[in-house]
C-alpha cells in the first residue's frame, strides 16, 4: 500500500526544489552582491607574503573594512580563490565576495603615488622608497653603489645615478623591485632631460655630468627658486674666471652634515672641498630637481662673484670683494644680535 498518493510526493518534491533553490538562491547572491563587503572611507590593504585564505580571514579585522570572516573563508572556497598574491590593493565602498577575492588573487594591485623630493642624500632617499614601497632601505642603497646591477647596466657610477633620480611624483605597484623603480626614475631624467634639453646641452660649456653637479650645489644653496639662476650665474662667472668655485654646499657635504659652517670648517681636507680644490667636485652632493638643472643651462647674464645669506633666507649678491665682506660683516652682525636676544629669552626663562 503506497503511504504517500502520488500528487503529495510531486508536492514534496516541489517544496523541496524550491527550498534548494531558494537555499542556492540565497548563498549565490551573498557571493555576487556588492554590500557583502564594506569600506566607508576606502581601506588600504597590504599583504607583504603570498597569503592563505584562513591567513586573510585571520587579517580581515585590521583591514578598517566590514565582513564576516567565518563566511569569507566560505566564500573563498566556494568560488575557489584560495590563495593571494603580495600587494598593495584599495578597497572603497560595497563590494562582492567574487570581486573581493578575484582582485587579491589576481594579483591586481592599485599602484602608489611615491614622491622622490630634491636635495636629499641616497641614505634619505632610499630610506624614504622603502617607507613608500616593499623594499627595505638596504635594497636601494646598494644600487646607488658602482658594484650594483643597475649602475653597471647604465654605466654610471653610484654616485651619478643617484643625482639623476629626478624630483618628481611616480606611480609604482608597490611590489615593484627597487632595480625596476630606479631604472624608472632614471628614464624619466633620461626623458625630461638628456632628451628634450639635448640641444642646450651640447652648446654648454659643461658637459651632462658636470651641468648635473653643479645643479646640485644650486639645490643645496637655493632655498627659492627665484634665485637659482642668478646664483648659477655667480658660479659659471667664477668658473669662467678660473676662481676656486668657493661653494658652501661642498664644505657641509665633505662634512657630512648642514649646519652654519665655522671658520675652521672651510679648512676641511676633502676632495669636494672647493675652498681648496679648482673647479666643480668630482661628483654631485644631491639629486637637483629640474628648476636646478635648467638654472645651470640658462643661468643669468650678470656680473657677481660674491653672495652672502641674507636673515630673509635669501643671498645679497656682490661684485667685488669689498662688496662682499662690507654683506659679510652685516650678515656677522645680524647673528651675533640673534644669538644675544636668544641667549636673554634663555635666561629669562631659567629667572622665571
Amino acid at each position: 500500500m503506497n503511504l504517500f498518493p502520488k500528487k503529495e510526493i510531486a508536492i514534496l518534491w516541489i517544496i523541496f526544489l524550491i527550498v534548494a533553490i531558494s537555499v542556492f538562491a540565497s548563498r549565490t547572491y551573498r557571493l555576487y552582491y556588492p554590500g557583502t563587503i564594506y569600506s566607508e572611507y576606502g581601506s588600504v590593504i597590504f599583504l607583504y607574503e603570498q597569503s592563505s585564505l584562513e591567513q586573510l580571514a585571520a587579517e580581515a579585522a585590521n583591514f578598517g573594512i566590514e565582513l564576516d570572516g567565518n563566511e569569507l573563508i566560505w566564500a573563498g572556497h566556494t568560488l575557489g580563490w584560495r590563495s593571494f598574491r603580495p600587494g598593495r590593493y584599495e578597497i572603497s565602498g560595497k563590494l562582492s565576495y567574487e570581486r573581493f577575492l578575484s582582485k587579491l588573487s589576481r594579483g591586481l594591485q592599485d599602484p602608489a603615488r611615491v614622491t622622490i623630493l630634491p636635495g636629499m642624500d641616497s641614505a634619505r632617499l632610499s630610506r624614504s622608497l622603502s617607507v613608500q614601497l616593499r623594499a627595505d632601505s638596504l635594497s636601494f642603497k646598494k644600487i646607488f653603489t658602482d658594484t650594483s646591477d643597475v649602475a653597471r647596466e647604465t654605466g654610471l657610477t653610484g654616485e651619478v645615478l643617484f643625482s639623476r633620480m629626478i624630483p618628481n611624483s611616480y606611480d609604482f605597484y608597490w611590489t615593484t623591485s627597487p632595480g625596476n623603480v630606479v631604472k624608472r626614475i632614471l628614464s624619466e631624467f633620461n626623458r625630461t632631460v638628456a632628451e628634450n634639453l639635448a640641444d642646450e646641452i651640447e652648446n654648454h660649456p659643461l658637459t651632462l655630468d658636470e651641468i648635473v653637479i653643479l645643479a646640485s650645489i644650486v639645490e643645496w644653496e637655493a632655498r627659492h627658486n627665484e634665485e637659482k639662476p642668478r646664483i648659477s650665474g655667480l658660479y659659471m662667472n667664477r668658473l669662467t674666471r678660473n676662481m676656486m668655485l668657493q661653494a658652501d654646499p661642498t664644505v657641509n657635504y665633505a662634512l657630512g652634515e648642514r649646519r652654519r659652517l665655522l671658520f675652521e670648517d672651510y679648512r676641511v681636507d676633502h676632495p669636494y672641498n672647493t675652498y681648496r680644490i679648482q673647479g666643480l667636485p668630482p661628483g654631485p652632493i644631491t639629486n637637483p630637481d629640474l628648476r636646478s638643472i635648467l638654472a645651470v643651462l640658462r643661468p643669468e647674464d650678470h656680473d657677481y662673484l660674491f653672495m652672502v645669506a641674507t636673515p630673509e633666507g635669501t643671498h645679497r649678491f656682490s661684485r667685488t670683494f669689498e662688496e662682499h665682506r662690507q654683506a659679510s660683516e652685516e650678515w656677522r652682525r645680524w647673528l651675533r644680535e640673534q644669538y644675544r636676544i636668544r641667549d636673554q629669552q634663555h635666561d629669562r626663562e631659567e629667572d622665571g
